[in-house]
């Protein structure tokens, strides 16, 4: 199984992701829907899985990390840990919501091949 490249990233490197204003617009929403008792962020991690190798996982997260790269999209902040955010520089987040279906989307230089259903990559 082949593996996507980590990229170098220096702690000074704050925004390894891009996010687009349709994503931003949509995960706010989506924050202020939840009405969360203290602030949170968007956490975008890179795990092992799907039929590729890695597959993203969004979620909304109140707990970071001193390793963790925090960046701010207008209203929006998103939370990687060292290792995902590494596999994400150059990397963008989108939102679409069309007859093709509705979701985030991840489009990332790193990835030398993605599976099918786009879920995965390596």
């Amino acid at each position: 199984m082949s593996t996507a490249t980590p990229v170098s990233l220096g702690k000074k490197d704050a925004q390894p992701i891009t996010v687009t204003d349709a994503a931003i617009t949509k995960a706010v929403a989506l924050l202020a829907a939840e009405n969360p008792a203290e602030p949170m962020a968007l956490r975008i991690d890179v795990i092992p899985g799907g039929c590729s190798g890695f597959k993203y996982d969004m979620y909304f997260d109140s707990e970071f990390s001193d390793d963790d790269v925090i960046s701010m999209h207008g209203d929006l902040k998103v939370a990687l840990d060292e290792e995902s955010a590494k596999l994400l520089v150059g990397a963008s987040l989108d939102y679409s919501d069309n007859l093709n279906g509705a979701g985030f989307h991840v489009t990332n230089p790193n990835a030398t091949r993605t599976c099918g259903c786009g879920n995965s990559f390596s």
